[in-house]
């Protein structure tokens, strides 16, 4: 259950005014870490354990959490090392509303707050998740994704007349965490399944159901085809055709 009155204290905490009179540049691309960590972890001593010959972000009692941004290829020889020891939970954020912020970096000046129309969903984590697809079956994986309402801040310095296209991603700043999805045995991932898919569904289907793009839903149908939480039934067309496996 979300502790939304403990969040919003976490974050306050983490993006406090002490925090941002240290300038542009001090907080590069890690508030959204630091609030997942402390949210998830409320005790610094857990915090940057050295395990194994690397630095966990959390260990406790032969536990680790990893809160991972991005780039789940760089967990790949953590989870080799970490796996066969310890419980190891990949905390993963996606944002579920945004608002943008422009920075000028010659003045220091944040421009309005702007609402951007895209809305993400637990299919953002496909991606990633094919990045490290023949970890999800070890018994001491586990995955959390943390739905955020979230504040990009950018600065105005991309290639483009307005300064915005190609521009870079200073930081993202946690606004609210309204919903989780737990991953902690293989059926779970069921939930990457739309409901509204027909009985027997194409990557077509899938598409159209999850609200995103054919690569994304061929990706996405590799890996639950993997988890053998679905399997092929034949062709409609040209396309292949899938239908839900029984879990018991």
């Amino acid at each position: 259950m979300i502790d939304t009155i403990r969040f919003e204290t976490i974050r306050n905490q983490i993006t406090g005014a002490e925090r941002q009179r240290q300038g542009i540049g001090t907080l590069s691309e890690k508030t959204v870490h630091a609030v997942l960590k402390n949210y998830y972890a409320p005790d610094p001593d857990t915090h940057e354990v050295p395990v194994e010959g690397y630095v966990a972000d959390v260990y406790e009692n032969g536990s680790i959490l990893e809160i991972q941004t991005r780039n789940f290829n760089k967990l790949r020889d953590k989870l080799d090392r970490f796996l066969p020891l310890y419980s190891v939970t990949v905390i993963y954020p996606i944002p579920a509303a945004k608002w943008l912020v422009w920075i000028d970096e010659e003045t220091g000046e944040f421009s309005k707050r702007h609402k951007s129309p895209k809305q993400g969903s637990i299919y953002d984590i496909i991606p990633e998740l094919y990045k490290i697809q023949n970890y999800l079956r070890h018994p001491n994986f586990h995955l959390q994704i943390a739905m955020l309402d979230m504040e990009e801040q950018r600065l105005l310095n991309g290639w483009s007349r307005d300064r915005k296209r190609g521009s870079y991603r200073y930081d993202r700043i946690p606004l609210a965490l309204v919903e989780e999805y737990a991953f902690t045995q293989i059926e779970d991932y069921m939930q990457l399944i739309p409901i509204s898919v027909p009985e027997r569904f194409t990557s077509r289907d899938y598409a159209k159901a999850a609200h995103t793009s054919m690569g994304m839903a061929q990706t996405a149908l590799r890996i639950l085809h993997n988890l053998e939480l679905i399997r092929r039934v034949g062709k409609s067309g040209r396309m292949l055709l899938y239908e839900v496996n029984e879990v018991s």
